[in-house]
């Protein structure tokens, strides 16, 4: 039986978008593809108590300008120039999201999954404004009609709640988020940690 990975992603986090970057490398070293997971991290929250880095970190001195000085650490480290802070954060990703699960089940996934992040966080815009949004999907000649008449369906909004309801279940409290197997590994910090199990679990398996 394979190694089995997954992502639990919302396009709102920016570290999620930053793991996106490198995920890549991992699976070239490791052979093995990671699944992503599309999830509404204000879901996550709801159901974990839990609150964005943006609202945690506020009138606590010093911590916030740390998170600063690890991500240009990340960044130079795996030698990323296309982010930049999105100036509208924080975003509401929940047409985002439901437009990741219209994408999945209209087989361009991982175009959408592209393509979204650089509206995000490389080229970053306002994208819960559904003009921006329209304006964004259509540049990037994405199905726009698809797009925002599947994130309309109810099947669409349940599989969302379903994937959050169950990440949520098996521990997530928020983005980014993966599992090695049933081993669960929060933050890109911790995608060292990842790729080691991977070649551990790999291992005894052979």
């Amino acid at each position: 039986m394979s190694v089995t990975v997954e992502f639990h992603f919302d396009f709102g986090s920016p570290n999620a978008y930053l793991s996106h970057l490198v995920i890549p490398a991992l699976e070239a070293r490791t052979g093995v593809a990671v699944t992503y997971v599309p999830i509404l991290l204000g879901g996550v929250f709801k159901a974990t108590n839990n609150v964005s880095p943006a609202v945690s970190l506020q009138g606590i001195r010093n911590k916030g300008e740390y998170q600063g000085l690890e991500t240009a650490r990340f960044l130079k480290a795996h030698g990323i120039t296309d982010y930049e802070r999105n100036p509208f954060f924080p975003v509401n990703t929940l047409q985002l999201m439901r437009g990741a699960i219209v994408a999945q089940r209209e087989g361009f996934f991982a175009r959408y999954v592209d393509e979204v992040y650089r509206h995000m966080w490389a080229q970053p815009k306002k994208m819960d404004d559904p003009e921006v949004i329209v304006a964004a999907l259509t540049e990037s000649e994405l199905p726009v009609e698809t797009l925002m008449e599947g994130i309309q369906d109810p099947e669409v909004k349940a599989q969302l709640m379903a994937n959050t309801e169950d990440s949520v279940t098996r521990g997530v409290f928020g983005s980014p988020s993966f599992f090695v197997g049933d081993e669960l590994y929060f933050g890109k910090d911790k995608l060292r940690d990842v790729e080691e199990e991977i070649v551990r679990q790999q291992g005894a398996r052979t």
